[in-house]
């Protein structure tokens, strides 16, 4: 093994100051999720682990590392709101992350405001410039190479209507920086700031 290299088996640990994978696999689009279980009771709370996985239908997922409020809200109602984390809500998005019983409103928490969605149940955040209401279509727990499972549950969700802000759209195409969207880096409290000083263009090979 080269001396520039450091390798390590997670199983049997990494043996650095902080795990690296999560800064490894970053920064990560966050799942600003937004749910309410069977009685009202609202909750919304970031998750790292989040993205997209289909084009038709569009279909969305996050993963609940233990259980949580989200996953049970979610199991009773089918129906989740995904919310656009951008810098101007970077401190909102954090505060709703705190460690509260399942009967605190986040969103009172951290100062923000309900909007009705439109298809689903579940409120949207009313200040980020951008939505998902979802509908879920699998609640799939994780497990080992071994098959032994996982306390942790991947929600997958079909996208079934969109909010966008009419400014981020230009001449009909959405511009990604200029909703300032916010990326979750490693270690306890990094994150990043996508702008367009980021963007360069790629096309396919033809």
């Amino acid at each position: 093994m080269p001396d520039d290299i450091h390798f390590y088996e997670p199983s049997k640990g990494h043996n650095l100051p902080h795990d690296p994978f999560n800064a490894i696999v970053g920064p990560r689009p966050i799942g600003w999720i937004s749910s309410q279980d069977a009685q009202g009771q609202l909750n919304l709370a970031p998750y790292s682990f989040f993205n997209a996985f289909n084009y038709i239908p569009p279909i969305i997922g996050f993963c609940s590392v233990g259980r949580k409020d989200s996953l049970n809200n979610i199991e009773q109602t089918g129906e989740f709101v995904w919310n656009l984390a951008t810098r101007p809500l970077a401190e909102p998005m954090n505060q709703s992350c705190a460690a509260v019983g399942p009967e605190v409103d986040e969103f009172a928490l951290a100062g923000l405001t309900t909007v009705a969605s439109r298809v689903v149940s579940v409120p949207r955040v009313a200040e980020t410039p951008v939505s998902f209401e979802c509908k879920v279509t699998q609640i799939i727990q994780l497990q080992r190479a071994d098959k032994a499972l996982v306390p942790s549950w991947l929600i997958l969700g079909e996208v079934v209507a969109v909010h966008i802000a009419k400014h981020l759209l230009k001449d009909g195409i959405y511009d990604t920086a200029a909703a300032q969207p916010i990326l979750r880096g490693g270690g306890p409290a990094d994150y990043f700031q996508l702008g367009p000083e980021a963007l360069f263009k790629m096309h396919r090979p033809t």
